[in-house]
């Protein structure tokens, strides 16, 4: 795999390797130099070597496999026949999925192939056809965060309650902005920490980065803890055990660290963001063991 990685670093843009690489992803269309000419142009035009490594590393190092099971909307997997192992074992996790084999498919395109291409289309018809109305879920995916401000017991002594209170609206108001920069969604707020939700665990990551940062103006720490799992609606809320783990996530945090499950950087492969191992916890009232990781200061 890093040898791969290395290769696309260091000839991603060559006409030669971006040949190389059209003719083994698309072997239908190998010995044609239209095709190859096209692909070559599309290369150098989608990405960049640093972008192409970036995402190549995503699809290497990514694992979904905790989260198949909770999600909940329909899914249509078309595969190839070399891949119907990986297939069935994604539809098998999928609560509401079908796989349909594309018989013949060879490239890793299946536009490349006017056939293959025309039975993928009906599929996906057919599918989208058969969705009609779907209930409001009950349950959804969800990136929760929470934060902590580090010492609140000894600050409060030290500056006094009218002036706690002054710095905790400053505090909180800054948290708000963040929030909203980052799409964010604050869903509860207990003395001096935060709870919210996001649609994606980059931003939740970007945003407690962005807080902790930014509230050592206020001459304060924070602790955060960040989870994606699958959260049941309570009143509209996210709730359930995905939310239990965050907060006791958080709770084994270092004074101004970041600390997020496996689940959260299997799910940020490829995104630049680095981690360090913190090993595995028991996590109170959670059953299991949890890879619990760091975000590496950036």
């Amino acid at each position: 795999m890093r040898g791969e990685l290395r290769e696309i670093g260091d000839h991603w843009g060559e006409r030669e390797y971006l040949i190389e690489r059209g003719r083994r992803y698309v072997p239908s269309r190998a010995d044609d130099p239209a095709f190859l000419d096209w692909f070559v142009w599309y290369g150098r035009r989608s990405a960049s070597p640093a972008s192409a490594v970036a995402f190549h590393r995503m699809v290497m190092e990514g694992d979904v496999r905790e989260v198949l099971p909770v999600v909940r909307a329909p899914a249509l997997v078309l595969h190839r026949a070399s891949t119907a192992a990986e297939a069935r074992y994604v539809v098998e996790r999928l609560p509401d999925s079908r796989g349909v084999e594309i018989p013949g498919l060879v490239d890793g395109f299946i536009w490349a192939d006017a056939q293959a291409d025309e039975i993928g289309i009906r599929e996906i018809e057919l599918f989208l056809t058969g969705l009609g109305a779907t209930s409001e879920p009950d349950r959804v995916l969800a990136t929760v965060l929470f934060t902590d401000i580090v010492g609140s017991t000894r600050k409060v002594a030290e500056l006094g309650d009218a002036a706690w209170r002054d710095l905790l609206a400053e505090h909180h108001a800054l948290v708000r902005r963040l929030l909203a920069l980052h799409r964010g969604v604050e869903i509860d707020t207990a003395g001096d920490g935060f709870f919210a939700s996001f649609d994606g665990p980059g931003r939740a990551i970007a945003c407690a980065c962005a807080i902790r940062d930014q509230v050592r103006t206020l001459e304060l720490e924070i602790r955060a803890g960040v989870h994606t799992g699958e959260c049941e609606l309570i009143d509209g809320k996210p709730g359930g055990i995905a939310v239990a783990i965050g907060a006791r996530v958080a709770g084994e945090a270092d004074v101004g660290g970041v600390l997020v499950t496996g689940t959260v950087k299997d799910l940020v492969a490829g995104s630049g963001i680095e981690f360090e191992k913190r090993g595995e916890h028991q996590l109170k009232g959670v059953p299991g063991t949890w890879r619990l990781y760091a975000v590496a200061d950036g």
